[in-house]
C-alpha cells in the first residue's frame, strides 16, 4: 500500500502542484512571521543588553502610596543619594541620571523619528562613559547639546551647527557640541538621543536637583548581587528600589519580547486564516482525485485491502504532499522574513543588525504545519473511500452522497448556523468586553454552519443567475448545471474565498462607521476651531497657552490641565480648564444644573457624578497634590463622550496646588474661523516647532481616518495571502472538473460546441462560482460587521452604521475578477482537449 500511494503521488503531480502550492503559502506565511519577529526580537536584544553595560545596579524612587487624603507620588532621588551610592565600598562610581523628551527637527524643520522616540538625557560630568564622544566636546549650559552619531549621520548635523529643537513647547536652538555613540534602542528604531548638561537637563523636564535613576557600576571582582546588597544597606529602604543590571537586562528583554509577541499573533492570525482556507482546496483535492479512482480502490478492496489499508494509502498521499509543502513553504518563508525585515528599513522602521534567526521552533513549527493539515484534509475524503463497497464501486452506483447524508448535514449546517446567530445576537446586547467571547463564538459557530449549509445554498443562489445565463445560450446553461452538478464541491470552492470577503467585509464596516462615529463626537463636543498639543501626546508647557493668548485673532483658549487628587478616599484626576472661556470653547449636553466652572464651582460627568452620589449642588472636600483640602461645588452634571470626561476645574483654582503646571493640549478659537492662514499664523507664534501640532476638527478626524486606512490596509494586504490561495483553489478544482469531464466535453465538442463556447462554459461556471462565494462573504461580513458595532455602541454613543456600498461593489468585483483569472488556464486546457480522444477517455 506505500508503494501504491507513492505510485499515485507521482502519477498526479500536476493535479497535486495547486494543492502544494496553497499548503506552502500558509507554511510560508507562518515560517516566515517567526523568523522575522525572532529576527527582529533578537537584534532588539542583543542591542538593548548593550546598553546595560555601564549599569551594574540601577537605584530608583520607591513608590509613595495614596492614603487617606495623600496623594500617591514618587520620591525624589536627590544628589545626596547620589553620593551615599558612589562611597559604597563596592561601587566604582555612581550617575545620577535625568530623562525626558526632546524633539529635534532635521534641517528642514520636520520631526526626526517618531516622537515616542525622540529622548533626551544628562551627560554626567566632562566624561561620561555611557556615552563615548567622537568628535567634540562635553555640553556646557542651556546653549550646547550632544547628538547620537545616528541622528547625525541621517540628518547631516556637525559639531558646531544650530539647531532647532523642542521639550515641552518652547523653540530651542543649542549648538552641537559634540557627537557621541550609544547603544540606545530608541536610537537603534530610528529614534534621536539628545544630551545637555545635568544642571540643564534638570531643568528642561522639570526635575531640579532630583534624578530619575542612580547607575552604579561596580569595581573589578564584585558581583553585582553583592553591590546591591551594600546598596540596600548603605540607602535609605523607604526611599529607593534596587535591581541588578542583569535583571534590567532580563526585563527589558521581555518587554521587547511581549511587544513583538503581539505583532507575531496578529501575523499568525492571519496565516492561520490561510492554511484554514487552504484545507478546502486539500479535502478538494483528494475527494476528486479519490472520486475518479474509484474502480482502482475497489479492486484494492477486492485482492483484500482492508478500509484501514484504504485510507492509510490516501494518507500517505497527503503525509507527501505536505512534507514537500512545508519544506518549500519553510525556504520562501526564510525569504519572506528576509524582505519583510528591509520593507522594515525602506518605510523608516529602523531595525539593528543582526543575524537571520532561523530557530528549530521555526523548522519544526513548519513542517508540523505543513504535514498536519494536509493529512487532516485528506482524512475525511480517504475514510470515505474506504467506505465505498466493492461492488458498487465497480459499477460507479456510489459516486453520489444518500439522501442520508445530505439531509443529516443539512440539518446540522441549520443547527450550527441558528445557534450562532442566536449567539452573535446575544452578544449584542451585552456590554462592551463582556460581549467579545460570546461574539467569536458566535461567529466560529455561524461560519461553520453556513459552510455545512453552502451546498444546499448554491442551488437556490445560483439559480438567481439564471436569467443572465441564458445570454449566453448553451455555453450559459451548461455552466449553471455544471455548477450545481456536485454541490459540495462547489460549496468548498466557493468557501475559500466566502471566508476572505466576511473578514474584509466585516473590518470595513467597521472601519467606516467608527469613522463617522468619531466625526460627530468631535463636531458635537468640540466648539474650539483649532486644538494644540504635543505631537507624541507629552504635556505642554504653560507658556504655549499665554503665546496663544497674545496671538492676533485669537478670541478664546484653554488649556486641558491633569492633575490628581483624593476625593473619598479614592484617586481622582482633576481637569484644569479656564472657566471663563471653556463654555465657548466645548458644548456638553447639560443633564442637571449648569455648565459654569469658576472659583470653588465644577462640573462632573454623569458616571463621576454616579459613582460619588453627586447632583446639582452637591459639596465635596477634595485633597490636593500638596496636601491641601478645599470644599468645591457641583454646578452642573455633563454627558461625556470619548474625548472628554471627568471634573472640570478652573485652572486658577488649581495652580495654587501645582508646583509644575503643565497642560495636555489647548484649545484655541479665533474671529476667522478655521483657514489656511489662521493656521499658520498660529503655528508662526508658537516658533514652527516640529513638536507642536496645530490641529482643526477636520485634521483630528483625518488623522484618526489614516490611522483606520492604515489598519484596513494592513489587513487587506494580510487577507490577499487567503484570497490568492482562494484563486487557487478555483483553478485547481476547475481544472480537475474538466478532466472528470473530458469524456463530456468531447461529446459536446462532436456535437457542434466549438471552442469558444467550451471556453465560454468554463469561465462561466468559474464566474458562478466565485460570485457565489462573493455574496456569501459580502453577506456574512455585513452582519459581523453589525454586530461588532452594536457591540462597539454600548460605549459610544455616537456610533451608527455605515455601509460601505461602493467598497462592496469592489469587493464584488473583485470575487468575479477571481473567477476569470482563475478560468483562464482551464478553460484552455479544456478547449484544446482532442474530442476523439476525449470521448474515448474513461
Amino acid at each position: 500500500m506505500f508503494r501504491t500511494a507513492l505510485r499515485n503521488v507521482l502519477a498526479h503531480k500536476a493535479r497535486l502542484l495547486m494543492t502544494v502550492l496553497a499548503v506552502m503559502l500558509g507554511v510560508a506565511f507562518v515560517s516566515g512571521t517567526l523568523v522575522f519577529t525572532n529576527t527582529v526580537s533578537g537584534a532588539l536584544q542583543q542591542r538593548s543588553a548593550k546598553g546595560f553595560d555601564h549599569v551594574d545596579v540601577a537605584v530608583t524612587p520607591a513608590w509613595q502610596d495614596a492614603e487617606g487624603d495623600k496623594v500617591g507620588k514618587r520620591r525624589e532621588l536627590t544628589a545626596d543619594l547620589v553620593e551615599d551610592s558612589a562611597r559604597v565600598p563596592g561601587a566604582e562610581r555612581a550617575i545620577g541620571v535625568v530623562t525626558g523628551f526632546t524633539a529635534v527637527a532635521d534641517k528642514d524643520g520636520k520631526l526626526i523619528g517618531d516622537g515616542f522616540q525622540s529622548q533626551g538625557g544628562n551627560y554626567w560630568g566632562t566624561d561620561d562613559p555611557r556615552y563615548p564622544l567622537v568628535d567634540g566636546h562635553a555640553p556646557k549650559g542651556e546653549g550646547e547639546i550632544l547628538i547620537d552619531s545616528e541622528t547625525a549621520k541621517r540628518t547631516g548635523y556637525r559639531v558646531g551647527d544650530t539647531v532647532r529643537m523642542s521639550v515641552d513647547g518652547p523653540v530651542l536652538e543649542p549648538r552641537v557640541a559634540g557627537v557621541f555613540t550609544t547603544d540606545d534602542g530608541n536610537v537603534a528604531a530610528g529614534g534621536s538621543l539628545t544630551l545637555f548638561d545635568t544642571a540643564t537637563a534638570q531643568k528642561l523636564f522639570g526635575k531640579a536637583g532630583t534624578f530619575d535613576e542612580i547607575a552604579v557600576k561596580a569595581k573589578d571582582g564584585v558581583s553585582e548581587a553583592a553591590l546591591r546588597a551594600q546598596l540596600d544597606r548603605a540607602l535609605p529602604p523607604d526611599a529607593v528600589e534596587t535591581t541588578t543590571g542583569q535583571q534590567l537586562a532580563d526585563d527589558q528583554a521581555e518587554v521587547i519580547a511581549s511587544s513583538m509577541s503581539g505583532l507575531k499573533q496578529g501575523l499568525l492570525v492571519f496565516a492561520g486564516i490561510a492554511l484554514f482556507v487552504g484545507t478546502f482546496i486539500i479535502a478538494n483535492t483528494f475527494t476528486m482525485l479519490v472520486a475518479q479512482r474509484t474502480r482502482e480502490l475497489a479492486l484494492m478492496r477486492a485482492v483484500g485491502a482492508s478500509r484501514r489499508q484504504v485510507t492509510r494509502s490516501v494518507l500517505i498521499e497527503a503525509f507527501a504532499v505536505g512534507a514537500v509543502a512545508a519544506v518549500a513553504g519553510l525556504v520562501a518563508g526564510i525569504g519572506i522574513g528576509v524582505a519583510l525585515r528591509s520593507l522594515m528599513d525602506t518605510l523608516g522602521a529602523t531595525v539593528p543588525d543582526g543575524p537571520l534567526v532561523v530557530g528549530p521552533g521555526t523548522v519544526a513549527t513548519a513542517l508540523a504545519v505543513g504535514i498536519l493539515v494536509t493529512m487532516l484534509a485528506a482524512w475525511l475524503p480517504g475514510r470515505r473511500a474506504a467506505k465505498i463497497p466493492p461492488v458498487a464501486a465497480m459499477s460507479s452506483v456510489h459516486a453520489k452522497a444518500t439522501t442520508k447524508s445530505l439531509v443529516l448535514r443539512n440539518t446540522l449546517g441549520a443547527l450550527f448556523s441558528a445557534a450562532g446567530v442566536a449567539v452573535v445576537l446575544a452578544a449584542t446586547t451585552m456590554d462592551g468586553s463582556d460581549g467579545q467571547a460570546p461574539m467569536g463564538l458566535g461567529a466560529v459557530l455561524l461560519i461553520t454552519g453556513v459552510f455545512v449549509l453552502t451546498p444546499l445554498l448554491s442551488r437556490p443562489l445560483i439559480a438567481a443567475a439564471s436569467p443572465v445565463l441564458r445570454a449566453f445560450g448553451v455555453s450559459g446553461k451548461l455552466a449553471r448545471q455544471n455548477s450545481v452538478r456536485n454541490p459540495r464541491r462547489t460549496a468548498a470552492t466557493a468557501s475559500a474565498l466566502m471566508i476572505g470577503l466576511t473578514l474584509i467585509t466585516g473590518m470595513t464596516v467597521m472601519a467606516g462607521s467608527l469613522q463617522k462615529a468619531i466625526d460627530k463626537m468631535a463636531a458635537a463636543a468640540i466648539e474650539a476651531d483649532y486644538v494644540v498639543s504635543m505631537a507624541n501626546g507629552n504635556a505642554l508647557s504653560p507658556d504655549v497657552e499665554k503665546k496663544l493668548k497674545r496671538t492676533d485673532g485669537v478670541t478664546a483658549t484653554s488649556p486641558m490641565r491633569n492633575a490628581v487628587s483624593r476625593i473619598d478616599g479614592e484617586t481622582e484626576y482633576l481637569t484644569g480648564v479656564d472657566g471663563s472661556t471653556i463654555g465657548e470653547l466645548t458644548d456638553f449636553p447639560v443633564a442637571q444644573g449648569a455648565f459654569e466652572v469658576g472659583g470653588t464651582r465644577v462640573v462632573a460627568d454623569e458616571d463621576t457624578a454616579k459613582s460619588h452620589g453627586w447632583k446639582a449642588g452637591s459639596s465635596f472636600t477634595v485633597a490636593y497634590e500638596d496636601g491641601r483640602k478645599q470644599k468645591l461645588t457641583v454646578s452642573g452634571v455633563y454627558e461625556a463622550n470619548d474625548m472628554m470626561s471627568g471634573i472640570m476645574i478652573d485652572t486658577a483654582t488649581l495652580a495654587a496646588h501645582e508646583s509644575e503646571p503643565s497642560d495636555m493640549m489647548v484649545m484655541v478659537k479665533t474671529s476667522d474661523g478655521t483657514s489656511d492662514a489662521v493656521k499658520e499664523s498660529l503655528e508662526k507664534a508658537l516658533g514652527t516647532n516640529p513638536a507642536i501640532s496645530v490641529q482643526d476638527k477636520k485634521d483630528i478626524s483625518n488623522e484618526i481616518a489614516q490611522m483606520f486606512t492604515l489598519m484596513l490596509n494592513m489587513v487587506y494586504g494580510l487577507l490577499a495571502m487567503a484570497v490568492v490561495v482562494a484563486v487557487l483553489g478555483v483553478i485547481n478544482t476547475l481544472a480537475m472538473s474538466v478532466f472528470e469531464r473530458s469524456q463530456e466535453i468531447g461529446m459536446l465538442r462532436a456535437i457542434g460546441l466549438n471552442r469558444k463556447g467550451v471556453k465560454r462554459m468554463v469561465r462561466l461556471e468559474s464566474l458562478v462560482i466565485s460570485l457565489f462565494g462573493g455574496v456569501l462573504g459580502i453577506g456574512l461580513g455585513v452582519f459581523f460587521g453589525w454586530a461588532a458595532g452594536e457591540l462597539l455602541g454600548t460605549r459610544m454613543a455616537t456610533y451608527e452604521l455605515v455601509l460601505p456600498w461602493a467598497r462592496m461593489a469592489v469587493f464584488l468585483l473583485l470575487a468575479a475578477t477571481v473567477g476569470v483569472l482563475a478560468a483562464l488556464w482551464p478553460a484552455r486546457r479544456a478547449a484544446r482537449l482532442n474530442m476523439l480522444q476525449a470521448i474515448k477517455a474513461e
